[in-house]
């Protein structure tokens, strides 16, 4: 079964669709890249699978379910702004996730800082932006979710950065969980991807196996991401 089902969804905000006539389905163990330019209603879908927003039309499946409290025990979700009050150490911020996530790693947790080299008793004030960004990532995929949903995870980090956050997303996922990925950096994450979601205007353009689309291309997912876009 589908961990993740979009049945002809709709989203509008007054007059403005934002999503229409929506529906894929994301099975089990893949990580999917969610690709499409500004507007085209990428943090919109990731918004109404982790539940903070409700469907205008149609409906969104998780493991089966409408989205609601139980369906956010499967979910972890990564927003595309920060979400930590900076009032917080980093060792407050894991102790906040442990508290409030029954499915919450410490020691998956505390590895990954030691891997990104985050001091647990900074600040986050302090922090800089992209900091922030791997400290987010790392309580994200601390998670032992079915579903993580990852906004723009590598958008504010450095490029030298990008490669170690790509292979923290890659080896800590659940084998049974699916990662839905939203990105404008496609060249660095493309290798990475079993299957590419392709969004325009709200509408789904594409979506299918990374490797099928680059054989029928006959190119990178980069060059059809331009062809399709531009």
């Amino acid at each position: 079964m589908a961990i993740l089902e979009a049945r002809n969804l709709g989203k509008r905000f007054g007059q403005k669709a934002a999503l229409r006539e929506f529906s894929v389905a994301i099975e089990p163990g893949r990580l999917v890249g969610l690709l499409g330019p500004n507007g085209s209603g990428k943090t919109t879908f990731l918004k109404l699978c982790s539940g903070l927003l409700t469907p205008s039309a149609g409906e969104i499946l998780i493991d089966g379910r409408r989205p609601g409290a139980e369906t956010k025990r499967l979910v972890s979700y990564l927003p595309e702004r920060n979400a930590l009050g900076d009032w917080m150490t980093v060792r407050q911020a894991l102790g906040f996730f442990a508290d409030f996530y029954p499915d919450f790693d410490r020691e998956r947790a505390e590895g990954l800082l030691d891997a990104l080299e985050i001091d647990r008793r900074a600040g986050l004030r302090a922090l800089s932006k992209g900091t922030k960004e791997k400290l987010q990532l790392i309580l994200t995929m601390a998670r032992r979710a079915k579903l993580y949903l990852l906004d723009e995870p590598i958008g504010g980090v450095d490029p030298a950065a990008r490669d170690v956050i790509l292979s923290t997303i890659v080896r800590n996922y659940e084998p049974d969980a699916a990662v839905v990925i939203s990105t404008h950096l496609i060249s660095d994450l493309e290798g990475l991807l079993d299957d590419v979601l392709f969004l325009k205007e709200g509408r789904l353009e594409r979506f299918a196996p990374a490797d099928a689309l680059r054989e029928s291309s006959g190119g990178s997912i980069d060059t059809l991401f331009r062809e399709v876009f531009r």
